[in-house]
C-alpha cells in the first residue's frame, strides 16, 4: 500500500485503523504511523483509558462506525486478543481467547462491508502456535497445523480475517514468534528473574524458542502494510531460533548471573496445566517467505538482540 497522490501529485498521508493498539507492540507500531505522517485511528474498548496512553495525535474511538464516511482508511492492523499467557485455559478462558479474536475481526469486516470505499488491506496478527509442536523439524509457512488448542485458535483467527479477502482486500496474516523488548512482551519478567538468579531451564531446555527483536517485529509490520505483492501467512521470527536453555545461558551471561535452576516439564504441567505447552513444547520456525524476499534482519542473531536491549544503543 502506497501513500496517495492527488491530481497535482501531492503525497496524502494515509489513513490506518488499528484495533488493539494500547498492547506492547501497538505501543510501538503507534508513534511509528504518526511520525510517518499517517491518520492513525485507534480502535478501544476503554476510550478514555486509551486515550491516557497513546501519542498525541492518534484518533481513539469506541467503534469503527464512528470513522466519517469520508474519512479515507487504507489500510487495517488488528493485533485486538486476550493475551494466551495468563490464567489457566478452562473452558471458559478458552472461549474468552478465542472470542477476543474473532470478535474483533468480524466486527471490522462488517465495517469494511458497509463502507463505500474500502481499506486496501488488513494486517493480522496471528502467531507461529499455528503449527503446534514440531520438534526438530524447520516450520515454514507451508508446515501444516495441528489439533492443539493454541493452533486451533490461530487457524480460528486466521481463517476469521481471510474472510476479508472476498471484500476484494489485500489479507497478511504475520504469525509472531516471541518477540522480544525492553517494554513489554515476555523479555521484561525473563530479565527480572536472571537479575534475581532465579533464571530457569524449563524441562529438558531442548526446546526451540523461535524469537524476534521488536524491532524487526516493526518493520515487517510496515513491510506488510506497504508491499501490495505481500499476502498470506508471513512467520515473524528471526532466522536462528535458539533452544531455551541456550537462550537462558545468553541472557544470564549478559547479565552476568547464575543459571542453577531447572523446573521439570511435568512439575510445570501440574501448575499450569495445558498452558505449559507454551513454555515446553518445540518451535523450531523459519521466516522463509521473508527471507525469499531479501527481507535483512537488523537482529538476526541473539546475542546483538539482547545486547541491543540490556544495554540500548551499545550493540
Amino acid at each position: 500500500m502506497k501513500a496517495r497522490r492527488d491530481e497535482a501529485g501531492i503525497v496524502s498521508a494515509r489513513g490506518i485503523l488499528v484495533a488493539g493498539g494500547t498492547g506492547f507492540i501497538g505501543s510501538h507500531l503507534l508513534p511509528a504511523l504518526l511520525a510517518a505522517g499517517d491518520t492513525v485511528w485507534l480502535w478501544s474498548r476503554s476510550v478514555p483509558r486509551a486515550r491516557q496512553r497513546v501519542p498525541a495525535g492518534v484518533r481513539v474511538i469506541g467503534d469503527p462506525a464512528e470513522i466519517p464516511p469520508e474519512a479515507p482508511v487504507d489500510a487495517i492492523v488488528n493485533l485486538a486478543g486476550a493475551p494466551v499467557v495468563g490464567p489457566p485455559w478452562t473452558a471458559s478462558r478458552r472461549r474468552e481467547l478465542i472470542e477476543s479474536r474473532l470478535g474483533p475481526t468480524r466486527a471490522l469486516l462488517d465495517w469494511c462491508t458497509a463502507r463505500s470505499r474500502r481499506p486496501e488491506v488488513m494486517i493480522s496478527a496471528s502467531a507461529i502456535g499455528f503449527y503446534g509442536s514440531g520438534g526438530e523439524t524447520w516450520l515454514d509457512e507451508r508446515s501444516p497445523p495441528t489439533q492443539e488448542f493454541q493452533s486451533m485458535l490461530c487457524q480460528q483467527r486466521e481463517a476469521a480475517a481471510e474472510a476479508g479477502a472476498t471484500l476484494g482486500m489485500r489479507i497478511v496474516n504475520l504469525r509472531f514468534g516471541l518477540v522480544l523488548g525492553a517494554d513489554g512482551g515476555i523479555f521484561p519478567p525473563l530479565a527480572r528473574a536472571a537479575r534475581c538468579g532465579v533464571a530457569a531451564v524449563l524441562g529438558d531446555g531442548n526446546q526451540w524458542m523461535s524469537w524476534v527483536h521488536i524491532g524487526d517485529a516493526l518493520r515487517v509490520l510496515v513491510l506488510a502494510l506497504r508491499e501490495s505483492t505481500l499476502g498470506g501467512a508471513v512467520n515473524v521470527v528471526a532466522p536462528q531460533p535458539q533452544r531455551q536453555r541456550d537462550f537462558q545461558r545468553a541472557l544470564t551471561r549478559m547479565l552476568q548471573r547464575p543459571l542453577w535452576l531447572r523446573i521439570p516439564a511435568p512439575l510445570l504441567r501440574a501448575m499450569m496445566g495445558d498452558m505449559s505447552e507454551l513454555l515446553v513444547r518445540s518451535q523450531r520456525v523459519t521466516p522463509r517467505l521473508l527471507q525469499d524476499r531479501g527481507f535483512e534482519f537488523r537482529f538476526p542473531a541473539l546475542e546483538a538482540a539482547l545486547e541491543d536491549l540490556v544495554r540500548p544503543g551499545r550493540s
